[in-house]
C-alpha cells in the first residue's frame, strides 16, 4: 500500500483555502523545486486562477480548480497533500478529496504525521481504485549514530537556523544548484517531508525516535552516489526553538558537517508562535559552533537571508547589516540568485575538516 519512487509523478496539489498562505510551504517547494510537475492545484477559493497569479515567484501556470473531479481532466497521477499544519494531522474536510483521489486510481502522497496508509477509509479507498498510498514522514528503520558520518568523502555543509520555516531548504537547493551549474557533483539531501517529495528520497528526521535522529542523518549523508563531491544538508528547526531543537541537534551531530549556513529571516524578531527573541547573528554563530566543537569542530562561514516581506531597499539594507555584523558573506539567494553567494564561498567547500582538534578524519569512505 506504500510506494517511494514513480519513474515520472504528474502532481495534483491538495491546497484548500490557503495555497497563497505560508501554510502552503510545501505545496510551494514541490511547484518550485520538484522535478515531477505539478499539473494543478485544488483551492476553491482560488479556482479559475494559475499558480503565479496566486502566487506571483512561482512560475508556473498549472490552473486552480475547485476540487479533485475537476483536477482530473489535466491527467494527474497523484495527488500531493500540500500542507504540513502544526502536529501534521489531517483536516477533517480533506478526507472526501483524498478518498475520491483513490477512488480515481490516483496515488496519494502525504508528509502529515497521520500515516494514511493505517487509515481503514482510506486503505479501502485505495483497494477500490487500485491506488497506492506514500507515508513520506513515516522513516525507514534506522542505526544509533555510528560515527561513519566523520569519514564520508564529499563536502558536508548543512543549513541552520534562526527559526523553523526560515528557508533552510530553498538555500539547500539553491546552493545546490549553482554548485552543479559550477561544475561541482552536489547532492542535495533531504530531511523533512516537503525536500523528500523534491529529491524522491530522503529521511524525515522529525519523525524518528530521538536516540535514532543522529543516526538516521548519518544514514543519509553516508549513502551518497560514488561520483558526489558535496553534500547540502536540508537544516530542520532552530537551536533556541523550544519545540524544534532537538531535530536540530540532531542533524548538526549526525551530518558531521564540514561547513555551516546560518539562514534567517529578516522579518522575524521572535521564534515564529513562541514569542521567544531570535537570537543576533553573532549570539547563533556562537551557539552552533560551540555546541558542534566537542563533537567534530564546524564554523560558519555564510548568512543566507530570506526577504521576502521586505522592499528592495530594505532587503539590501538588511545583506549588509549581516555582512558588518559578521565579517561573513551575506545575501538573499532567492531575491538575488545563488551565484554570488556561492561563488563567495566556493573555495571553502573542500577542505575536510578535522574531528576534533589535534585528530585527523579517519580513512575516507
Amino acid at each position: 500500500m506504500t510506494n517511494t519512487m514513480s519513474n515520472t509523478r504528474r502532481y495534483v496539489i491538495l491546497a484548500p483555502g490557503v495555497f497563497s498562505t505560508r501554510a502552503s510551504k510545501t505545496a510551494h517547494g514541490v511547484v518550485a523545486y520538484a522535478k515531477d510537475p505539478t499539473v494543478a492545484v485544488i483551492d476553491p477559493s482560488q479556482d479559475g486562477k494559475e499558480v503565479r497569479d496566486v502566487v506571483s515567484y512561482l512560475d508556473s501556470n498549472a490552473p486552480i480548480v475547485a476540487n479533485i473531479e475537476a483536477s482530473l481532466r489535466y491527467k494527474p497521477t497523484s495527488l500531493l497533500v500540500g500542507v504540513a499544519p502544526p502536529g501534521g494531522a489531517l483536516p477533517a474536510d480533506w478526507r472526501r478529496e483524498i478518498i475520491t483521489a483513490l477512488e480515481a486510481g490516483l496515488e496519494v502522497v502525504s508528509g502529515l504525521h497521520d500515516v494514511l496508509a493505517e487509515d481503514p477509509d482510506f486503505v479501502a479507498a485505495a483497494k477500490r481504485g487500485n491506488a497506492s498510498i506514500w507515508d513520506v514522514r513515516v522513516p525507514p528503520k534506522t542505526p544509533i549514530f555510528s560515527g561513519t558520518a566523520w569519514a564520508v568523502k564529499p563536502f558536508v555543509l548543512l543549513t541552520v537556523g534562526s527559526d523553523c520555516s526560515v528557508g533552510k531548504m530553498t538555500v539547500s537547493l539553491e546552493l545546490t544548484r549553482a554548485a552543479k551549474d559550477r561544475g561541482r557533483n552536489p547532492e542535495f539531501i533531504a530531511t523533512g517531508q516537503t525536500g523528500i517529495m523534491i529529491a524522491g528520497k530522503g529521511i524525515a528526521i522529525d519523525r524518528v525516535i530521538a536516540d535514532f535522529a543522529p543516526g538516521a542523518t548519518e544514514t543519509l549523508v553516508t549513502t551518497h552516489a560514488p561520483e558526489t563531491d558535496i553534500l547540502f544538508v536540508e537544516g530542520q528547526g532552530g537551536i533556541n526553538h523550544a519545540a524544534y531543537a532537538p531535530v536540530t541537534l540532531a542533524l548538526l551531530y549526525g551530518s558531521a558537517p564540514d561547513a555551516l549556513i546560518l539562514v534567517h529571516n529578516a522579518a522575524r524578531t521572535e521564534i515564529d508562535g513562541l514569542g521567544t527573541p531570535i537570537l543576533s547573528y553573532s549570539e547563533l554563530i556562537n551557539l552552533y559552533e560551540r555546541l558542534a566543537a566537542t563533537v567534530k569542530p564546524v564554523k560558519v562561514i555564510g548568512i543566507a537571508i530570506n526577504t521576502s516581506a521586505l522592499s528592495d531597499m530594505e532587503a539590501k539594507h538588511a545583506i549588509q547589516a549581516a555582512q558588518e555584523e559578521t565579517g561573513l558573506p551575506a545575501d538573499d539567494l532567492v531575491r538575488f540568485g545563488p551565484y554570488a553567494f556561492y561563488d563567495a564561498i566556493a573555495q571553502q567547500l573542500y577542505e575536510k575538516k578535522p574531528l576534533r582538534k589535534g585528530k585527523t578524519l579517519p580513512p575516507t569512505l
